[in-house]
């Protein structure tokens, strides 16, 4: 996706505000996003220190900020939708934290410092960005050298990353592609980031549940679970549907990147 104009650039960020405004309390609240295995894993694998500063980049309403923030001297959010960092503020009070700060930005123009933190995350967020590369060239510049980056996205298998794509498009206008996991390693050797150790876990959800929380239009809500439906038999979408009791569950693949910016 490289190439785009600056208008194609303000429509997208529009319509990522416009879909997360509406999904700042769902997705917080939504259990699955603070997954406890998920979560010990990437901290497990990003082995942060007391003395650790971290940013984390597309901080949604601030779980993965927050749960460093117990590890770390300090974090700092970034996000583009307000009503996320508002989220985030809440979220901070309710744990207790106060070595966090929050800023409202577009994470493909980081408005900090070269080699301003030790740790650089981004979970879940590359797959709403029209231009993944420049999000991670921000975020190797603002690390410091020798501090790590860590990605977490869903990476659908090769030959089910179109359908899955198509699926989630319909349920999220502002989903623009995820990444196969060879392809996610491949962009983060292309900005030099070497050392690149990988993580995985499938993250279940409930269909009702996520199309609650995500407002696809009447219409396309049912082409979603048509093709949830097919899924359920064909495993089209790579997702491993399945039919309990009448509710549709599957899995979003998700792999966990972290890397070394060198010294």
């Amino acid at each position: 996706m490289d190439g785009e104009s600056d208008s194609e650039i303000g429509a997208h960020n529009t319509t990522i505000v416009s879909q997360f405004t509406k999904q700042a309390i769902p997705f917080k609240e939504m259990s699955q996003h603070s997954n406890h295995y998920g979560m010990n894993l990437m901290l497990k694998l990003s082995e942060p220190k007391q003395h650790d500063t971290v940013l984390d980049v597309a901080c949604g309403p601030g779980i993965v900020s927050c749960e460093f923030a117990k590890l770390v001297r300090y974090v700092k959010g970034i996000d583009l939708t307000p009503a996320m960092i508002e989220q985030a503020k809440q979220l901070q009070k309710e744990k207790n934290l106060d070595n966090m700060e929050w800023e409202i930005g577009d994470v493909s123009t980081l408005p900090f410092q070269d080699n301003e933190f030790s740790i650089v995350v981004t979970r879940y967020s590359l797959h709403h960005m029209i231009n993944p590369n420049r999000v991670i060239k921000e975020m190797y510049r603002v690390c410091k050298p020798g501090g790590k980056i860590l990605v977490v996205d869903v990476t659908p298998e090769k030959d089910k990353r179109e359908l899955y794509n198509m699926v989630e498009k319909l349920r999220d206008p502002s989903h623009t592609e995820a990444l196969t996991l060879d392809e996610l390693r491949l962009l983060l050797e292309s900005e030099s980031i070497i050392d690149i150790k990988t993580e995985h876990h499938d993250l279940e959800m409930k269909l009702e549940d996520i199309l609650n929380a995500s407002f696809p239009s009447p219409e396309d809500k049912k082409k979603i679970l048509t093709l949830f439906k097919d899924d359920v038999i064909n495993n089209n979408l790579g997702m491993n549907s399945q039919n309990r009791d009448g509710k549709i569950y599957f899995y979003f693949p998700i792999s966990m990147l972290i890397g070394f910016k060198p010294k």
